[in-house]
């Protein structure tokens, strides 16, 4: 008995030890493991670091070419705005006969009938100048209305 009690004994103490080298096999797997994981985790988050990084450039350069492209359009906003107002001053205050240069082109034929009624319409530079013969000056009201039907 106690040859068989030391025999057990033994192979108890010889199973220990395999458990304890295999334990010890494991917990260095594991660790090699988690820190392979880890390495990998790292790499992950290098790249989309960079990917990040590259897509804030690409909305940068997206941001700064908007920004340009609504500088420019604000600056032909203002420039054709500002035409307008030259325009709109132009049309208010009719030019003399000493400023046109062109000849005068008719815009439409002239209707027959008395010359109390004929108006010539003459384009300069985009703008239209009414000719009222000055025998229409005798009636305001008439002279009006022939202003506004070509404005």
């Amino acid at each position: 008995m106690k040859m068989s009690l030391l025999k057990e004994l033994e192979k108890l103490q010889a199973m220990r030890a395999e458990l304890e080298a295999e334990r010890h096999s494991l917990k260095e797997e594991q660790t090699n493991l988690e820190n392979s994981v880890l390495a990998l985790k790292e790499k992950v988050l290098i790249e989309e670091l960079n990917k990040e990084k590259a897509m804030i450039e690409e909305l940068k350069k997206s941001n700064k070419a908007t920004k340009d492209a609504i500088a420019q359009l604000e600056a032909k906003k203002k420039e054709l705005e500002t035409k307008l107002g030259r325009e709109s001053q132009k049309a208010e205050t009719p030019p003399q006969k000493e400023e046109t240069e062109e000849a005068p082109e008719p815009a439409e034929a002239a209707p027959e009938g008395s010359e109390e009624d004929v108006a010539t319409v003459t384009t300069i530079e985009g703008e239209a100048l009414v000719e009222i013969p000055e025998a229409t000056y005798e009636n305001p009201r008439k002279q009006e209305k022939k202003k506004h039907r070509f404005f």
